[in-house]
């Protein structure tokens, strides 16, 4: 029997149209986990009028959304009943690292719509949100609790795919206090508490945003060990932790204000203490790398950025830190550890 060939890859022509087209794809998996198809299909397969009927959509209209998501691969066609693959299956709201939320909020009007302006954020070096909505966008959240309760069930799915290659690559049993700063609702810090169970924990987040983590440390079993804080970074953070952990954070910011919190940390921190940066680190070439693709999203949205080893080591310079080493995970994160000096 004649080996499979492997498909002819596709011309350049074609290539920049799937490119080119690609707003289309990520509004099409939208549809699936705003309308929580995925959680249906977790049943077994469903038609489209099925799918629609349960979610108030129009039965044809939706096939057409389903039959193009089959052709990608994140749904699987059997008949006229579709059903998840395993890249769908991480659509389902119930699975650990769900990622519904993210691809709902990232087709919400106020994440959607700057990508509208990449060229005019090309063109005036500042991000659109600001001039588009005429506030930053964390201003912006913390005035739209819907929005924001969306972006931090996404937030958590990002965070839950990280702890699982942070606990695997880094060791958090020597610490006797761990503060999560930026740590949302604590998927990160439930995570690391249940690897190192002499260590007590602190999430440090915007209230708004802390208040959301009591509920999940409570179910988790931790509430004798682990709290949650509100505050502002930019002016200081719970003093005397062992360990402090940013996830995602500084890269939400430029320089300026990434000095800021790091130095509001600087203060806080013993000198036996450290600092461990849960970030996606740029690589040196031009090889495919995600942070070359959120960097342009830190871009468009908040004024961040995606930064390399030395960007990084620079910054934690300015802020009284030493960066000590990077240790890979299995995903596309960087743990880059600091003392303070």
């Amino acid at each position: 029997m004649p080996a499979p060939q492997s498909p002819e890859p596709l011309p350049p022509h074609a290539v920049l149209m799937q490119l080119v087209f690609g707003k289309l794809v990520t509004q099409a998996v939208s549809v699936v986990a705003r309308f929580k198809l995925a959680d249906q299909m977790a049943a077994g397969p469903k038609t489209a009028a099925e799918l629609a009927s349960a979610a108030g959509l129009n039965a044809n209209h939706l096939y057409r959304v389903l039959r193009a998501l089959a052709g990608l691969g994140v749904l699987r066609a059997e008949g006229e009943r579709f059903a998840l693959t395993p890249v769908g299956e991480f659509l389902r709201s119930d699975v650990p690292g769900s990622m519904r939320a993210i691809a709902t909020y990232v087709c919400d009007p106020w994440s959607w719509k700057p990508w509208g302006d990449l060229a005019g954020s090309v063109k005036a070096g500042a991000p659109v949100f600001d001039r588009m909505f005429g506030e930053g966008v964390f201003d912006y959240l913390a005035k739209h609790p819907d929005e924001a309760a969306t972006f931090n069930e996404g937030m958590t799915g990002f965070s839950q795919q990280a702890a699982a290659a942070m606990l695997k690559a880094y060791d958090f049993t020597p610490f006797g206090t761990i503060v999560d700063v930026g740590g949302g609702h604590g998927a990160i810090l439930r995570a690391v508490l249940g690897a190192a169970p002499s260590a007590r924990g602190i999430v440090f987040d915007a209230p708004q945003v802390a208040a959301g983590a009591h509920e999940p440390i409570r179910a988790a079993g931790l509430a004798d060990r682990c709290k949650a804080e509100g505050g502002d970074f930019f002016r200081a953070v719970p003093a005397g932790g062992d360990l402090y952990i940013l996830k995602h954070i500084i890269h939400d910011w430029n320089d300026a204000k990434a000095t800021q919190i790091l130095k509001s940390v600087r203060a806080a921190i013993p000198a036996t203490g450290k600092l461990l940066l849960v970030e996606m680190v740029v690589p040196p070439g031009f090889a495919p790398h995600f942070a070359h693709i959120l960097d342009l999203e830190m871009m468009v949205v908040c004024d961040g950025k995606e930064r390399t080893e030395q960007e990084y080591r620079e910054l934690l310079a300015g802020a009284g830190f030493k960066l000590t080493r990077i240790v890979p995970t299995e995903g596309p994160h960087g743990l880059i550890e600091a003392e303070p000096v």
